[in-house]
Parts: structure tokens; C-alpha cells; sequence
């Protein structure tokens, strides 16, 4: 057998194999509560046969959300995910929250403050878009406050049934706001050199940790590295890992690019930014992604396994359990890096092309998957149905997405 088909225990759980979907944005909650389409898209994952999936961007507060709908872990959603879990429990799998907060890369405009919060003050990216031009530096009231959000959010997750957190630490959101050099000009310390600058993301990981590591697995999403100009390198990405590793993580999971500055580095392709103008509509959002494609390298291609050569160095580096990501495509890759030490594959889009590829594979090692990372799932999950395979069209009832996770469809509804 495969060892891609081996259990693998990561702290308190095990998997029943190595395939772990990745946290990657759904957009199917409604009012901040999960969608019986959630539940339908996570149950489907499990009975395709992978390990572990994984609930994408679930804030820790409502601040902590980056669109003004997303999915907030507290006690009215509590239930609506534990519907979830149950869901996924059923077909054999297990399932994890990714719990984070979006500080300055906010897209609505519920705030409760002014000013979004970051890592330091200066111009808001993201609010710029919204008349929201200035982000303030975080104070250490602030930084509690925050920690404490996370620590309440993974306690939820253990009341809710999940079987993992995963703290959310790339692609610019809050806490990567403190790692990447890109966001993060303090000079106290909590910035500064990498060590100081992944020094809070390790103090919340720890907090967490502490609170229900005997419970549940703790993960951390990272970047190798953000493959901007003046972001974080892959030397960087070692001591951000050694750092989480020292403050007790089960797992990292290694991914890599920054929302804003390199979003094609996360895919290894460009994102398909003309539709994503249709999708969201208004002259300043067009002129936004615009400007996002203009600034995409023409010499951007897909290539499989594009995070290997970064990921082989942290490896190295570590001694903790590593899950692997990026382009995956056929079981054969998923092999060449479990036999060069990482203990999991985490996929994305070829997972939203055909939730079912694992089992696929489980039954003809020779499958490959179709998925041309052509990322139009990723602008699809603007639209009413979240996200889906535009290519295969496999996207949920949109009926469901009008439901709490915990009910059921009629034509009653």
C-alpha cells in the first residue's frame, strides 16, 4: 500500500491517511453562520476519501473578518459547525477549523474601531478601497486582546466537535502582518529582525496550545517565503518555523505569497483578475485588480510541486510535522514528498476540481488529476454559489446556501 494511504498521528489525533484539504475560502456562510452548503462541500471531501479538511477562515471575532459575511467561531455558530463536523465524522474523515483574523486586510466596513489594526500604523491597502486610508500599530492591550480571541475561538472549536485548529500565519493576514517585513516597521520587541517578528504569532500559538493541545491537533499555516520585493525569505520561513515549533505545533502547513503583493506566488499561476472585476463589481474594484494584473509577472507558469525546493529547506531545519502544499496533481507527487520526510499533502483546487481524487487515486495510482490551475474557482466563490470547478461545473445547490448547516432542504424552504 501507499504510504499516502498510511495513518498519521498528529498531536493528540491520527489521520487515517495522509491527504488534508486545505483551508482555502468557501464563501458559504450567510449573516456569519455556516451554510448547509458548507456542509454538503465538506461532507462531499470526506466521502472523497481524504484525511483531514479543513474549514477555511473562520474569525476569531468580528473585526477578525475579512469580508462582512464570514464565518465567526462563537456560541450562535457552534452548533451550525458541530452539524458539520458530525457530517464529516460519518464519512470516515476528520475536520479542521482554520481560525484567524484579518487585522488591516479587511474587505467591508463593520468595524468596531475607525481604523483596522496591523502589525504598524501607515497606509491601509486593503481599506484604501472603502475611504478607510489609515491602519493603526497594535498595542500590547491589543495583542491580548487578540490572543485571547484566538484561545477562545480554539475552545469553541474543541464545543463544536473539530479535531484540529489551524492558526492562519500567511498570505497577510494578522499575524502574518507581523512576520512579513512587508507589514511590520516596529521597532520594539516585536519587530525588527525575523526572530522578533514572529515573536507574537508564537506567544497566540502557544496560548492556544496550553488551552487545548491534549484535546485537539494545533497547526499553523505559513509562508516559505512572500516572493515580494523587501518580504520574507525562505530563511525567514526556517525561523518562523523553529519558532512555532519551540511554542508547541502539532504541524505546519507551508504555503507561501502575500494576498496583496503576490498573489500568483500562492498558485504558481495568475489569478484570473478580468473576472474577478466582473464578480465584484465597482470602479475602484476594477481598478484594483487592474492594477493586481498589470503587476503579475508575464513569466508566471504552473508548475507541480512549485513549493518543493523551499519546503526541503524547512524540512531541514525541523523536527515537527510538516504537511506539504502546492501542486499536487497526481499520486506520484504526493509520494515524492511524503519519501522526502513531509508527514502530509495538503491540496486546494484539485480538490474543488473533483472532491473525489483521493479515492481515485486509492483505486488507480495512475489518475492524474485534470486541474489546469486556471484559478477561476477562486473568483467563483464571489458569486452566489461560493466556491466550485467553473471546468466541471460541480458546484453545490445554491438553494443551500439560504440554510443553517443543520437543516435540510425541502421544497417547503
Amino acid at each position: 500500500m501507499s504510504i499516502a494511504f498510511t495513518p498519521v498521528t498528529v498531536g493528540p489525533v491520527t489521520l487515517p491517511n495522509r491527504f488534508i484539504r486545505s483551508g482555502a475560502n468557501e464563501m458559504m456562510t450567510l449573516r456569519s453562520i455556516p451554510t448547509r452548503s458548507l456542509l454538503e462541500f465538506h461532507r462531499r471531501l470526506a466521502a472523497g476519501g481524504v484525511g483531514m479538511t479543513t474549514l477555511a477562515y473562520i474569525a476569531v471575532s468580528p473585526d477578525g473578518r475579512t469580508f462582512a459575511g464570514q464565518g465567526v467561531l462563537n456560541a450562535a455558530s457552534v452548533p451550525h459547525y458541530r452539524a458539520i463536523a458530525d457530517a464529516v465524522h460519518g464519512e470516515g474523515a476528520l475536520i479542521s477549523a482554520q481560525i484567524t483574523h484579518g487585522g488591516s486586510f479587511v474587505q467591508h466596513k463593520e468595524l468596531s474601531t475607525p481604523r483596522a489594526m496591523s502589525s504598524s500604523g501607515g497606509i491601509d491597502k486593503m481599506g484604501v478601497l472603502m475611504g478607510r486610508f489609515f491602519q493603526r500599530r497594535m498595542t500590547r492591550a491589543d495583542m491580548d486582546m487578540v490572543r485571547d480571541e484566538f484561545v477562545a475561538a480554539a475552545r469553541l472549536a474543541v464545543e463544536a466537535g473539530f479535531d484540529a485548529v489551524e492558526l492562519h500565519m500567511g498570505h497577510g493576514y494578522l499575524l502574518n502582518q507581523f512576520i512579513s517585513p512587508l507589514s511590520n516597521k516596529r521597532r520594539d520587541a516585536y519587530g525588527g529582525n525575523a526572530e522578533k517578528r514572529v515573536r507574537f504569532p508564537a506567544e497566540v500559538l502557544a496560548a492556544v496550545k496550553r488551552a487545548v493541545g491534549d484535546r485537539i491537533a494545533v497547526l499553523a499555516k505559513i509562508n516559505l517565503y512572500d516572493g515580494a520585493k523587501g518580504g520574507a525569505t525562505v530563511e525567514d520561513g526556517i525561523v518562523t518555523a523553529r519558532a512555532l515549533e519551540a511554542a508547541g505545533a502539532d504541524m505546519l502547513v507551508l504555503s507561501g505569497g502575500r494576498n496583496i503583493e503576490s498573489s500568483y506566488v500562492m498558485f504558481s499561476s495568475p489569478l484570473p483578475y478580468d473576472d474577478l472585476a466582473k464578480m465584484q463589481g465597482g470602479w475602484l474594484a476594477k481598478l484594483q485588480f487592474k492594477l493586481l494584473k498589470m503587476a503579475t509577472p508575464k513569466t508566471v507558469r504552473f508548475s507541480e510541486l512549485y513549493f518543493l525546493d523551499a519546503a526541503r529547506r524547512v524540512r531541514a531545519a525541523v523536527g515537527c510535522r510538516l504537511g506539504y502544499l502546492g501542486g499536487v496533481l497526481s499520486l506520484t507527487a504526493a509520494e515524492q514528498a511524503l519519501n522526502e520526510g513531509f508527514d502530509a499533502v495538503v491540496m486546494a483546487r484539485a480538490l474543488v476540481h473533483d472532491p473525489a481524487l483521493v479515492a481515485k487515486w486509492r483505486a488507480d495510482p495512475a489518475h492524474r488529476s485534470a486541474c489546469n490551475a486556471c484559478n477561476r474557482c477562486v473568483a467563483a466563490m464571489y458569486g452566489g454559489a461560493g466556491t466550485y470547478c467553473t471546468e466541471t461545473g460541480n458546484a453545490i445547490d445554491i438553494r443551500l446556501n439560504g440554510l443553517h448547516a443543520g437543516e435540510e432542504w425541502t421544497d417547503a424552504a
